[in-house]
């Protein structure tokens, strides 16, 4: 058979066999044609010869697609807690989520939503990883995330001689219709609020519930209203469940969630998204770093009890996707998560779906988290069987993000 011409940039992948997340099995000795970073067909065995083409060849390695996490702070480290962080200028921070951009592509994550920046740093940050100036993931901005005056998303650190608040606070419904508006019209991709109150602000507790019912339902019709999905940050039973009943697409954290806002989320089919990984890190560094002991003492609350409901709300059948708050732990360590949702009741392979296709779903993208055509060539290629043995995700060798090898360490 005489070999297709080349047309653009097309490369070949192979490798010794490509996870369907859809269904869980598996497609032996797979080839991939990608042309212009986006798949053209998928074939069991070798394709037709493509002249010109560049050949990606992974043999004896697992390939599924490139993982999304669905809660990261690029802009955010957390080895400066508390206060520490004041001695640095605005500009110190938009620097650094450069670096953090990389590490997470590297650690196999080609995708992830940035629930919440500073001075539009993670829209920033978008743009120059679309135009190639950096390395990094896809990134779905919020820009800044917003809740009620004193609430978790205000700046809360400081005494009133500071002036210090977040430019987006939203008291009404009225003023929470105007942020979205001025919040998409400087780049955000996804709105986020916070429904109640939080583990690293001060005078606020997990459990309280901050913005009104109204107030996030009027959100939610303006964002939906401009095609945008809502996250919102909220730890407290109340909250949860006034967030659901006004429409928000994912609840963030979801740690104090009861059975009838376990209910009300499946009847929705609102999307969870627990990270239920970081207080390892929080409580084993924090300290050190210089968090507050108030907020390693919230964190220290409501660890187990979020796990556990992370247990049951999958257990209910409630949608669940990956997040990990990624700028609370190490950005690059967010594979190690995987492990977590396993040992509180999914399989690898479910643990693997919340990161890939129902993430996907979640974010309303038919472009990535599943391998299949027309979606971006975005994999990750691992030795052994991850759906056997979920921690290979915790050290990816390989990274192929659009057709192009952003990382090869075999």
């Amino acid at each position: 058979m005489a070999a297709l011409p080349a047309v653009a940039d097309t490369v070949v992948i192979s490798a010794e066999r490509l996870l369907d997340v859809r269904t869980g099995t598996w497609v032996a000795k797979p080839e991939v044609l990608v042309r212009d970073g986006k798949i053209v067909s998928i074939s069991a065995g070798p394709g037709p010869a493509v002249e010109g083409a560049r050949r990606i060849e992974l043999p004896g390695l697992s390939l599924l697609p490139g993982l999304i996490d669905m809660h990261v702070h690029l802009d955010s480290d957390p080895t400066y807690g508390g206060y520490t962080g004041l001695q640095f200028s605005d500009r110190f921070w938009s620097m650094l989520s450069v670096r953090h951009a990389s590490d997470t592509l590297e650690a196999g994550f080609t995708t992830v939503r940035n629930v919440g920046a500073d001075h539009w740093n993670d829209v920033g940050l978008r743009q120059a990883v679309d135009e190639g100036k950096v390395r990094g993931p896809r990134i779905v901005s919020a820009g800044y995330s917003f809740g009620a005056t004193g609430g978790h998303c205000d700046a809360t650190y400081f005494p009133p001689s500071f002036e210090a608040r977040n430019p987006y606070n939203a008291d009404s419904p009225d003023e929470a219709r105007k942020r979205v508006r001025e919040i998409r019209k400087h780049g955000a991709q996804v709105i986020k609020i916070c429904a109640t109150g939080g583990v690293f602000s001060r005078n606020t507790e997990p459990g309280q519930q901050q913005m009104r019912e109204d107030e996030m339902r009027a959100v939610v019709e303006e964002a939906h209203q401009w095609g945008l999905k809502v996250a919102a940050h909220a730890h407290g039973t109340s909250g949860i469940k006034a967030a659901i009943r006004a429409g928000v697409d994912t609840i963030e954290h979801a740690s104090l969630i009861d059975d009838e806002g376990i209910a009300l989320a499946r009847k929705a089919g609102t999307f969870l998204s627990m990270d239920i990984y970081n207080t390892e890190y929080t409580q084993s560094e924090g300290r050190k770093n210089g968090v507050l002991e108030d907020n390693l003492r919230k964190d220290r609350e409501i660890a187990d009890l979020q796990r556990e409901n992370f247990r049951r709300a999958h257990a209910a059948g409630v949608r669940m996707v990956y997040g990990t708050d990624a700028g609370v732990h190490r950005h690059g360590d967010n594979g190690r998560q995987f492990a977590w949702m396993v040992r509180y009741g999914m399989t690898p392979l479910q643990a693997i779906q919340a990161a890939t296709v129902n993430s996907a779903e979640a974010l309303g993208r038919q472009d990535v988290g599943v391998a299949e055509p027309g979606r971006w060539a975005d994999f990750v290629a691992v030795p052994g069987d991850p759906t056997a043995d979920v921690a290979l995700l915790e050290t990816i060798p390989v990274v192929i993000k659009g057709g192009v090898v952003e990382k090869d360490t075999r």
